[in-house]
Protein backbone atom coordinates (compact mmCIF):
# COMPACT_ATOMS: atom_id res chain seq x y z
CA UNK A 1 0.00 0.00 0.00
CA UNK A 2 1.36 3.38 -1.31
CA UNK A 3 -0.28 7.11 0.14
CA UNK A 4 1.68 10.11 -1.48
CA UNK A 5 1.72 13.69 -0.12
CA UNK A 6 3.82 16.98 -1.68
CA UNK A 7 6.60 18.45 0.48
CA UNK A 8 10.12 19.33 0.89
CA UNK A 9 13.34 18.21 -0.74
CA UNK A 10 15.53 15.28 -0.27
CA UNK A 11 15.87 11.34 -0.17
CA UNK A 12 15.31 9.72 2.63
CA UNK A 13 14.26 6.27 3.77
CA UNK A 14 12.78 6.27 7.22
CA UNK A 15 11.45 3.16 9.49
CA UNK A 16 8.71 3.41 10.86
CA UNK A 17 7.56 0.39 14.03
CA UNK A 18 4.95 0.11 16.70
CA UNK A 19 3.29 -1.76 19.11
CA UNK A 20 6.25 -3.96 19.83
CA UNK A 21 4.85 -4.98 23.17
CA UNK A 22 8.31 -6.59 24.41
CA UNK A 23 8.69 -8.20 21.15
CA UNK A 24 10.79 -7.06 18.59
CA UNK A 25 10.84 -9.72 15.57
CA UNK A 26 14.38 -10.41 13.46
CA UNK A 27 12.23 -10.19 9.81
CA UNK A 28 11.28 -6.92 11.49
CA UNK A 29 15.19 -5.73 12.17
CA UNK A 30 16.02 -6.84 8.83
CA UNK A 31 13.59 -4.94 7.40
CA UNK A 32 14.47 -1.76 9.40
CA UNK A 33 17.96 -2.40 8.49
CA UNK A 34 19.48 0.74 6.16
CA UNK A 35 17.11 3.25 7.03
CA UNK A 36 18.49 6.73 7.64
CA UNK A 37 16.04 6.85 10.78
CA UNK A 38 13.86 4.56 12.93
CA UNK A 39 10.36 6.34 14.41
CA UNK A 40 8.56 3.77 16.85
CA UNK A 41 5.02 4.92 17.72
CA UNK A 42 5.03 3.51 21.43
CA UNK A 43 4.14 0.43 23.46
CA UNK A 44 7.86 -1.02 23.02
CA UNK A 45 7.34 -2.99 25.99
CA UNK A 46 11.16 -3.28 27.09
CA UNK A 47 14.08 -0.59 26.94
CA UNK A 48 16.11 -3.54 25.41
CA UNK A 49 13.83 -3.01 21.91
CA UNK A 50 14.83 0.64 22.14
CA UNK A 51 18.89 -0.38 22.21
CA UNK A 52 18.75 -3.06 19.51
CA UNK A 53 16.59 -0.46 16.93
CA UNK A 54 19.48 2.39 18.40
CA UNK A 55 21.64 -0.30 16.75
CA UNK A 56 20.34 0.01 13.22
CA UNK A 57 19.90 3.63 12.94
CA UNK A 58 19.02 6.65 14.47
CA UNK A 59 15.98 6.55 17.00
CA UNK A 60 12.68 8.31 17.87
CA UNK A 61 10.17 6.84 20.31
CA UNK A 62 7.05 8.36 22.13
CA UNK A 63 5.63 6.50 24.77
CA UNK A 64 2.97 4.46 24.62
CA UNK A 65 -0.09 3.62 27.36
CA UNK A 66 1.22 0.46 28.10
CA UNK A 67 5.04 1.57 28.32
CA UNK A 68 5.63 1.79 32.23
CA UNK A 69 8.50 1.92 33.94
CA UNK A 70 10.83 4.79 34.92
CA UNK A 71 12.51 4.19 30.73
CA UNK A 72 9.46 4.89 29.52
CA UNK A 73 8.33 7.83 31.92
CA UNK A 74 11.89 9.08 30.26
CA UNK A 75 9.84 9.08 26.49
CA UNK A 76 7.90 11.82 25.42
CA UNK A 77 4.25 11.34 24.54
CA UNK A 78 4.55 13.26 21.50
CA UNK A 79 7.36 14.68 19.10
CA UNK A 80 7.51 16.63 15.95
CA UNK A 81 10.75 15.24 13.81
CA UNK A 82 11.34 17.52 10.93
CA UNK A 83 13.16 15.54 7.33
CA UNK A 84 14.20 18.14 4.48
CA UNK A 85 11.54 20.31 5.80
CA UNK A 86 9.19 17.68 6.15
CA UNK A 87 7.26 17.84 9.55
CA UNK A 88 6.24 14.18 10.98
CA UNK A 89 4.38 14.68 14.42
CA UNK A 90 4.85 11.34 16.42
CA UNK A 91 2.51 10.18 18.70
CA UNK A 92 1.08 6.61 19.65
CA UNK A 93 -2.64 7.05 19.85
CA UNK A 94 -3.87 9.01 17.09
CA UNK A 95 -7.15 10.05 19.17
CA UNK A 96 -4.50 12.02 21.40
CA UNK A 97 -3.45 14.57 18.36
CA UNK A 98 -6.52 16.61 18.86
CA UNK A 99 -9.63 18.14 16.39
CA UNK A 100 -6.82 19.09 13.10
CA UNK A 101 -5.15 16.87 11.74
CA UNK A 102 -1.84 18.93 10.76
CA UNK A 103 -1.40 19.69 14.32
CA UNK A 104 1.81 21.98 15.00
CA UNK A 105 1.66 22.29 10.92
CA UNK A 106 2.59 18.49 10.38
CA UNK A 107 2.31 17.11 7.08
CA UNK A 108 2.86 13.11 8.51
CA UNK A 109 1.52 12.02 11.76
CA UNK A 110 2.62 8.48 12.77
CA UNK A 111 1.06 6.46 15.16
CA UNK A 112 0.18 3.10 16.17
CA UNK A 113 -2.31 1.78 19.06
CA UNK A 114 -4.89 0.26 16.94
CA UNK A 115 -2.51 -2.30 15.66
CA UNK A 116 -4.12 -1.83 12.44
CA UNK A 117 -1.74 -0.96 9.54
CA UNK A 118 -2.69 1.60 7.83
CA UNK A 119 -1.44 4.95 5.57
CA UNK A 120 -4.50 7.57 4.15
CA UNK A 121 -4.66 10.62 3.58
CA UNK A 122 -6.56 12.84 6.07
CA UNK A 123 -7.60 17.08 5.27
CA UNK A 124 -3.76 17.26 3.33
CA UNK A 125 -1.82 15.37 5.89
CA UNK A 126 -0.40 12.13 5.61
CA UNK A 127 -1.29 9.60 8.19
CA UNK A 128 0.74 6.55 8.95
CA UNK A 129 -0.14 3.85 11.49
CA UNK A 130 2.60 0.98 10.70
CA UNK A 131 0.58 -1.85 12.39
CA UNK A 132 1.65 -3.87 15.33
CA UNK A 133 5.53 -5.72 14.76
CA UNK A 134 5.31 -7.49 18.28
CA UNK A 135 2.85 -10.40 19.13
CA UNK A 136 0.10 -11.11 17.17
CA UNK A 137 -3.55 -9.29 18.06
CA UNK A 138 -6.64 -11.21 16.94
CA UNK A 139 -6.48 -11.36 13.34
CA UNK A 140 -4.70 -8.33 12.62
CA UNK A 141 -1.13 -8.58 10.62
CA UNK A 142 2.09 -8.16 11.59
CA UNK A 143 3.13 -5.38 10.21
CA UNK A 144 6.11 -2.45 9.90
CA UNK A 145 6.40 0.68 7.45
CA UNK A 146 8.66 2.91 6.13
CA UNK A 147 8.28 6.89 4.82
CA UNK A 148 10.50 7.36 1.53
CA UNK A 149 11.19 11.49 1.34
CA UNK A 150 12.53 11.89 -2.42
CA UNK A 151 12.16 15.17 -4.53
CA UNK A 152 9.84 16.83 -2.80
CA UNK A 153 7.11 13.96 -1.61
CA UNK A 154 6.61 11.54 0.93
CA UNK A 155 5.39 7.78 0.12
CA UNK A 156 4.78 5.35 2.71
CA UNK A 157 5.00 1.76 2.14
CA UNK A 158 3.53 -0.69 4.80
CA UNK A 159 4.79 -4.25 4.98
CA UNK A 160 3.08 -7.24 6.58
CA UNK A 161 5.17 -10.75 7.96
CA UNK A 162 4.50 -13.87 8.45
CA UNK A 163 4.27 -14.84 12.00
CA UNK A 164 6.96 -18.01 12.94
Amino acid sequence: MSVAAHFGEGRRRIGLVSDTHGLLRPEVVAYLSGCEHIIHAGDIGDPAILSALAGLAPLTAVRGNNDRGPWAMALPEQVMLEFDGVRIHVLHDLADRGADPAYGGAGVVVCGHSHKPEARPCEGVLVVNPGSAGPRRFRLPIAAGELWIEGGSVRAALRTFEPN
